[in-house]
This record gives structure tokens, sequence and C-alpha cells, in this order.
């Protein structure tokens, strides 16, 4: 995609959505790392039923300790995974409480050796909680950059590379909300809904999906 596309891409969909937000529910810093960490091959709908009665409850690493993995485990056995992250949500909370005084730190780098925390995760909690231009790529991200060439890549870790390469200021902090936002209404995996795309003109995927019959 050209320079002068890809500004146009992102000048539109921020004219569409000028305040993009996660659609994951949190009350703090720390809730919200726990429900990135939940919504791994999950929707972020099923989280946010989940999490809702636990974060009512649960709002730090101490908190969350108290709580303990079986009880935790009760609160979330609705989402995939669920044995697997209730572990990781337990030992990450521990981390945190013994390495950076129960306070989730604004380093992707420390953010990544705590457990259950890959790259994308601390991307989207620089990103959201610490207003960092990063650049997570889920599935919706990986799909819309190769689909519209905006950052066409074999992983995610090339689409991200590509990404920081690619996207223009004023529009790098909210990039990755509306890339996601975008992959998850409009650009979708099985079937594209190409004809209310607002830059559908600007994408090279052929065939373009028509409207559904009347």
């Amino acid at each position: 995609m050209k320079k002068a596309d890809v500004f146009e891409f992102f000048r539109r969909l921020a004219e569409d959505n000028p305040s993009p937000e996660t659609e994951l529910e949190s009350v703090n810093t720390y809730t919200l790392l726990v429900a990135v960490v939940l919504s791994a091959q999950a929707t972020d709908a099923g989280v946010n039923k989940a999490t809702r009665k636990l974060f009512q409850q649960v709002q730090t690493p101490a908190q969350m300790m108290a709580l303990g993995e079986e009880r935790l485990k009760e609160h979330i056995k609705t989402i995939g995974l669920f044995n697997t992250k209730a572990k990781n949500v337990i030992a990450l909370s521990q981390a945190l409480i013994d390495e950076h005084g129960g306070e989730v730190p604004a380093d992707r780098d420390a953010l990544e050796k705590l457990p259950g925390v890959g790259r994308k995760t601390a991307n989207v909690v620089m990103n959201t909680a610490f207003g960092q231009e990063t650049f997570a790529v889920d599935t919706h991200i990986f799909r819309v950059g190769n689909r519209t060439r905006l950052a066409p890549g074999k992983t995610p870790l090339a689409v991200e590379l590509k990404l920081e390469k690619v996207v223009p200021q004023p529009f790098r902090l909210g990039a990755h909300h509306w890339l996601i936002l975008h992959g998850r209404y409009i650009c979708k995996a099985r079937r594209p809904e190409c004809w209310r795309c607002i830059v559908a003109d600007l994408c090279p995927y052929q065939p373009k999906t028509p409207p559904p019959a009347a």
C-alpha cells in the first residue's frame, strides 16, 4: 500500500471512530492485564461476561492470591483453557507482588517475563494502560494487515514490525484498536463485508464481497 494510501486508510478509520477503545472491561491496569491474559483464544464478550463479578471482588494481585486458584476457576470456567489461564493468573499475580510491589510494570520486557504474558498481551497493556505506540497483532490485525497489504507478513511479529514502519502520526496510538475493530466487524475472516467498508477502494483484496441479496 502506498504511503499516501496508508495515511488515508487511517484517516478514514479515525474519522469514523475518533476515540477507539478496547472492548475488554477492566477497572484498573491490573484487571486489564488479567482480562487480556484471559482473552487468548476467547472472545472479549465472553471474557467480560466471566470477569464482571470477579472484578467486583478482585482488583489487586493480593486480592487474587487471597481468592485462590480454585475459586478463580469457578469465575472463569466458561472461558476456553480456563485451567491453564487460572494457573497463569495466580502465578503472574504472585510475580507482581514479589518483583514489582504489586504494581503492573510499564515496561514491555518486564511484562513479557510474567507467566502467561506474551508479546501480544504486553503490547495491549502498554498501549491501552500506558499510552505507548505499540501494535498488538492478534488474528484480526494479522488478517487485515495481509488482506489489505497494509502490513503483509507471514508471522504476527513480521506484521507488527511492518506496522511499526508504515503507520504514520497522528494515528500510531489508536492504530491497534482501529485495526482490531475493523477486522472484528468489517474485514471478517470468512466473509469480509466489503460492501460497507470505508476503505474498500484502498484495498487490493479481490474479489470484493458483494452485499447480501435483499
